[in-house]
């Protein structure tokens, strides 16, 4: 862990320093946004919505980090822990016809590209979502992951595969084949 990060999180631990804690947002909250941003679909309301119940739940519990790890790895645990509580509050309210997710997917898709990924996402399982999302798109090592989700590092492995090997199906199928 950065000794800065160590700095800002000892200044809002024990002196409540709203500005300390400012500092490690605005650090962060571009990981913690992308991260959601994989894992709805692209929901950018949703997932600015997330980032902060995760940075509320962070600021709160702030003194129970103990520096075993990065704090990046901290808040991806609590981001992780407000996705799960969120998708299983979501899917007590879901109808069978139409899951939120494609609601929100259909309301937002608004590029090609961008429809296409999140058409590509969809298919995979959320475990495999997060895999695929912390390793491709935010750069975090297995060991990490496990540390995020709570995952057996060979378990993390197959979800990565499994992902990947959909998403490269889907995008052959789709046009994206290389040649």
């Amino acid at each position: 862990m950065s000794s800065e990060d160590l700095s800002l999180v000892t200044q809002v631990a024990v002196f409540h320093n709203k500005r300390a804690f400012d500092k490690l947002v605005m650090k962060y909250q571009s990981l913690i946004r992308r991260f959601f941003l994989g894992q709805t679909l692209g929901d950018k309301q949703l997932s600015d919505d997330l980032a902060q119940d995760t940075f509320v739940k962070a600021y709160t519990n702030i003194g129970q980090f103990k520096g075993l790890s990065n704090f990046s790895t901290w808040l991806y645990r609590i981001a992780y822990n407000v996705l799960y509580d969120h998708n299983r509050c979501t899917k007590l309210t879901e109808t069978i016809d139409q899951p939120a997710v494609v609601r929100r997917h259909s309301e937002q898709a608004d590029s090609g590209l961008r429809m296409d990924l999140a058409e590509a996402l969809a298919i995979l399982s959320p475990a495999e979502r997060t895999c695929i999302t912390l390793q491709l798109m935010e750069g975090q090592p297995i060991n990490k992951i496990a540390e995020v989700t709570g995952m057996a590092e060979s378990t993390i492995k197959s979800h990565l595969s499994r992902g990947k090997q959909k998403l490269a199906n889907y995008l052959k199928n789709n046009g994206y084949d290389r040649k």
